[in-house]
């Protein structure tokens, strides 16, 4: 009985701060969308940063910039997500590969929506290392990335209940993902605000992701506990 206790009061405050993490997350991507319409200060602050960016570029760092944006790209992430979906459906995770379809490919689609939405250009150089034809707001890669390594993460930490592991990974999937958005910016797809709104973005829709699935696998748990 204490044991279903603490598990019911883990649920809840888990269900809880995915709802919190979703309300944050989308407040910030509606400030920072506020911010690039009406042009304010985020936006000299992205023009400053892209410009000193120009001219740091070096040859070397910028394949180092090339490989590292590719683990954004969508067929990055479709290739980790097939292999990661034929490896739960090995474990019969169905609740985790619902989650996972949902995050990364929903999320892919949103941020489209989104990029239409907006119609924002990309930022303008003479001599542009990348020449892309689509929007700018919010950075696709960035939010893919995110969703894609963010729900890895969850994955990897719910299988551990050592602390130190689960810093490890959540750090190492920060990393990744921060690292991502940097070489969008470095490679003069996307200005600072792109790839904040598109970190903001993602962490809303996975945390919305995983809290519907964790809230339809709590309901399957008590059904099946019912006499």
């Amino acid at each position: 009985m204490r044991v279903r206790k603490t598990l019911r009061r883990i649920l809840t405050a888990q269900l809880i701060a995915g709802v919190v993490i979703f309300i944050v997350m989308t407040m910030t991507l509606a400030e920072i969308s506020e911010d690039v319409i009406n042009r304010e200060p985020l936006t000299v602050a992205d023009a400053q940063i892209k410009d000193w960016l120009y001219n740091q570029r070096a040859p070397q760092l910028t394949r180092i910039m090339f490989g590292i944006t590719f683990l954004g790209s969508t067929q990055a992430a479709s290739l980790i997500s097939v292999g990661f979906a034929i490896y739960l459906l090995w474990r019969r995770r169905f609740y985790w590969l619902a989650a996972t379809t949902a995050s990364v490919f929903g999320g892919m689609l949103l941020n489209r929506l989104l990029k239409y939405a907006f119609q924002r250009p990309r930022p303008f150089f003479t001599d542009p290392l990348l020449r892309l034809g689509t929007y700018s707001f919010p950075s696709g890669h960035t939010m893919t990335a995110t969703v894609l390594y963010g729900v890895l993460a969850a994955y990897l930490c719910a299988l551990t209940s050592d602390w130190r592991r689960r810093v490890l990974v959540v750090f190492a999937a920060v990393v990744v993902i921060l690292l991502v958005a940097f070489s969008r910016m470095y490679l003069g797809a996307h200005f600072l605000s792109d790839v904040l709104a598109a970190m903001a973005e993602g962490l809303a829709w996975l945390s919305l992701c995983l809290t519907i699935v964790h809230t339809l696998w709590e309901l399957r748990q008590r059904d099946l506990a019912k006499p």
